[in-house]
């Protein structure tokens, strides 16, 4: 009596599992990207309840002690009209968000908007929402 084995192996692949990780990794990175702050630098920014949509292609920052960053970069005020125009040079509308902290005078800020005014670039104040009551 012969009996026959069925052992054969299916090469068939089951997408399901993979698609299941996908789907978990995707979730994880949007909710990492969240979380990422595009300013390091610890700043008590003014309160605002007014936002604009235009998209900065860098950011200045002025801390509480007087420092001057292009995005992380410490400038010197004195070469910071000179970096900006190296950095935002070919750039169709040259924007900048200005991070300053509360604390700073206000006569320091000017000195950054009259940077972008003499070069036409456009500049944004950057500010936390207000809280809501």
């Amino acid at each position: 009596m012969k009996l026959k084995r069925h052992s054969k192996v299916e090469s068939t692949f089951q997408m399901s599992s993979m698609t299941d990780i996908v789907f978990l990794l995707l979730v994880f990175f949007m909710v990492t990207s969240t979380l990422v702050s595009p300013n390091a630098l610890k700043l008590l920014l003014p309160r605002s309840n007014s936002q604009t949509a235009a998209k900065p292609i860098t950011t200045v920052s002025i801390t509480s002690d007087l420092q001057f960053y292009v995005e992380q970069t410490p400038v010197p005020f004195n070469t910071l009209e000179v970096y900006l125009q190296k950095k935002l040079q070919g750039q169709e509308e040259p924007t900048i968000s200005l991070h300053a902290d509360r604390s700073v005078p206000v006569e320091e800020v000017v000195k950054v908007m009259n940077i972008a005014k003499d070069n036409h670039y456009k500049l944004i104040l950057a500010t936390s929402p207000l809280p809501k009551n």
